[in-house]
């Protein structure tokens, strides 16, 4: 880092990247620092400036003091350990030292007590919150939201006549043929645990999992101007189900409610769908599996006279940009419900989804909006 980089960075004050610390003689103190910009964006903390931006004289003898600080903090006071990277620079008399700290990839991060620190602002904080700590084990792959109980559901509220035609077609054998109890089936299929229902076991095969899951559900609205108008609108539904009821009902809203052009054909033709199908498989397939099943809330379809927005709970995975997903890159959220998925809807489970998408209409935008916590899609019409 260049000197002048520096102090522009000390002249725009503390923000949630950059901590300023006149001086660090506590071990613990310093382990939480790092702990929380492991846990949220990565980030520099600088140790030299005060909160107030001046400079605190540090000499060469601090330096050697405190690159052995922070390396006995780094592995002795941060579980799992971290790999900060310290950069010494003077600036005219004083030595300052940047601490480089990377988003962590093994989150959550915590100190030897157990407690996790997040980033807050400019400030840090512990994560009390169940949801917020399991998006961190989420983010590390060491939880995922299509595993979860769903709590008084068992494999009695399978709808055997569903799953026994998935398996029959997928396994070329009768439930009947094999030898196992339905709930040990269950449990190896990764669908349930000591017969009790995940989340993947319920939207896949259980009979109206929307009693029990009622957020996890499509709702529906077309609207006659390029505005949400509570008063007016021309459709609404809401898709309930299991996963692929629930596609092939949103799918036939959509498509019955998008404009079909000539094109050349004759009067009594059907005419051409002015978005082709394709587009409307690929993106709702992508958001039944990839959303985020810890948010409970629905995905959202609108259709205006302008466009139609798809809005999936939950941004995209640790990361994953727009640009990866425009190239084909994919980071499976939810692997039991992608694996079963690749059997019962449209989806190939390659991340080649999008392009497929925009190689049959090039009009989608995609809006990763991580401080609302949400990924939208907006297919334009008439553009």
């Amino acid at each position: 880092m260049e000197a002048e980089e520096l102090l522009n960075i000390i002249a725009r004050d503390e923000d949630s990247r950059h901590q300023f610390k006149a001086n660090v003689s506590n071990e613990i103190s310093l382990a939480q620092e790092m702990i929380a910009f492991s846990n949220t964006l990565g980030g520099l903390l600088i140790i030299g400036a005060a909160d107030d931006g001046s400079l605190s004289g540090l000499n060469r003898e601090d330096m050697g003091r405190l690159s052995n600080l922070v390396s006995n903090a780094a592995s002795q006071q941060v579980k799992p350990a971290i790999n900060p990277i310290t950069e010494n620079i003077a600036l005219g008399d004083n030595l300052l030292m940047v601490v480089h700290i990377s988003p962590g990839l093994s989150k959550p991060y915590m100190d030897k007590n157990g407690v996790i620190w997040v980033k807050s602002g400019a400030d840090k904080r512990k994560a009390t919150a169940r949801e917020e700590i399991q998006r961190m084990y989420q983010s590390a792959g060491l939880l995922h939201g299509d595993e979860i109980l769903v709590p008084n559901l068992t494999y009695r509220d399978l709808d055997e006549r569903v799953f026994a035609n998935f398996y029959e077609k997928q396994y070329e054998e009768t439930l009947q043929e094999q030898d196992l109890p339905l709930n040990q089936l269950l449990d190896n299929l990764n669908l349930s645990r000591e017969g009790t229902l995940n989340l993947s076991g319920a939207l896949l095969f259980s009979r109206k999992p929307s009693l029990r899951l009622p957020n996890f559900i499509v709702k529906c609205v077309t609207y006659p101007c390029q505005e949400i108008d509570v008063d007016n609108y021309i459709d609404s539904q809401d898709m309930m189900g299991i996963l692929k009821y629930i596609f092939e009902d949103t799918l036939s809203f959509i498509l019955r409610n998008i404009k079909r052009e000539q094109k050349g054909q004759n009067i009594n033709s059907l005419g051409i769908l002015a978005v082709p199908k394709i587009v409307f498989e690929e993106l709702l397939a992508n958001a039944l599996i990839h959303r985020d099943y810890f948010i409970s809330a629905p995905i959202k379809i609108f259709i205006f006279s302008d466009r139609i927005e798809i809005i999936s709970p939950g941004h995209l995975p640790n990361n994953l940009t727009i640009e990866n997903i425009k190239r084909g890159n994919s980071n499976i959220r939810n692997p039991i419900l992608a694996s079963f998925a690749t059997k019962i809807l449209p989806y190939r489970g390659l991340g080649s989804g999008i392009l497929r998408a925009l190689k049959a209409y090039q009009h989608i935008e995609f809006i990763d909006d991580r401080e609302a916590n949400l990924f939208k899609v907006i297919v334009k019409l008439n553009p």
